[in-house]
């Protein structure tokens, strides 16, 4: 879901493939570029850096190859590596086919990668804003990769209906890895809060950490959120339960107006009626039919409000015929707000 760290994750996994020196292509979908313009844009400065005058036989192939993607997406656009590669074998990324130009061009770069020594990583956040096309096609390439041993890993965040979906696009995408990030154990939860505080010489009182963790509901974002507003409230070297309180307090009116506030707002009179017809279970799930009833409409004529809802991002459909909201404590947002 929504302010869970999925983003944070995928940005530590760059940072430690970049600490050993791997080609690392890391974007974010579900703006106006397509997955093949963000792959390419991304691969040029990597293997930029790669470029030198003693290139082997394998990076040279995968800058030739680079140039042809680079044309299938922008053919007025040009990238130089400082490199003659007029005699270089290679190119061929430039078929207008998506699967075809993308196994490629990945095929090319892991494999000038291994003779690098190191390996390429392919991070893709929000991965359900993708197409349906560029789904299927990054879970192809990726079965090629592990059928030829590319040295190549694909990680992908996105909302929960991710692993439903790529299943729905090819079967043999079940045998991949998921991981399914929620919300932290207690015992995270309450070292996530004391530990940065423990570290510059403040404590917690128990009442007071039990209130944050409880508040919370022990969400990395609510977390980070409640406990800035504590901390800066808080005087001395001890954090009391009146600290955590007006922290609380004041993180709830700060996500209430920015967090909630963003997503309530972008949408429509008739689509805020089927939000909160979700409520309260809409945090986690509640049948489209049931949905339905509440309004007095049939489920077919609500179809157009929940798939505009999930296109924008306020809801997702964890199993079929249910729905639930993308970000927690939604339900109490809503219900918080004026007819």
């Amino acid at each position: 879901m929504r302010g869970v760290g999925k983003t944070v994750l995928l940005t530590q996994l760059r940072h430690h493939a970049e600490q050993r020196d791997w080609i690392v292509a890391h974007i974010e979908a579900g703006g106006e570029q397509s997955l093949r313009t963000l792959l390419g844009e991304a691969l040029y400065e990597p293997l930029s850096d790669l470029d030198r005058p003693a290139a082997g036989r394998r990076l040279l192939k995968a800058l030739k190859t680079a140039l042809s993607f680079k044309a299938s997406y922008d053919a007025s656009g040009t990238w130089t590596f400082g490199v003659d590669l007029s005699t270089t074998p290679g190119g061929g990324a430039d078929s207008g086919i998506l699967s075809t130009d993308l196994k490629k061009i990945i095929k090319d770069v892991s494999l000038a990668a291994r003779e690098e020594g190191v390996g390429l990583a392919i991070l893709v956040d929000e991965a359900q804003e993708l197409q349906d096309e560029e789904l299927t096609t990054l879970a192809i390439v990726a079965q090629a990769a592990a059928q030829d041993d590319w040295p190549v890993l694909f990680a992908l965040a996105g909302l929960p209906s991710l692993p439903q979906t790529l299943s729905e696009a090819k079967s043999y995408t079940e045998r991949f890895q998921f991981t399914h990030v929620e919300r932290l154990s207690d015992t995270d939860a309450r070292e996530a809060i004391a530990k940065p505080a423990s570290d510059e010489s403040v404590t917690w009182s128990a009442d007071a950490l039990d209130h944050l963790v409880d508040a919370s509901g022990r969400y990395p974002y609510f977390i980070q959120q409640f406990g800035q507003e504590t901390w800066n409230h808080g005087e001395g070297t001890k954090i009391e339960l009146s600290d955590a309180e007006y922290g609380v307090a004041a993180g709830r009116n700060q996500l209430d107006n920015g967090f909630f506030r963003a997503r309530w707002d972008r949408a429509t009179v008739t689509e805020k009626k089927y939000l909160r017809a979700m409520c309260p279970e809409g945090d986690f799930g509640i049948g489209s039919g049931e949905v339905a009833n509440r309004l007095s409409k049939s489920v077919n004529s609500l179809g157009p409000v929940r798939a505009n809802l999930i296109h924008k991002g306020l809801v997702y459909a964890p199993d079929h015929g249910i729905v639930a909201f993308t970000v927690p404590g939604m339900a109490a947002f809503i219900d918080r707000q004026m007819e």
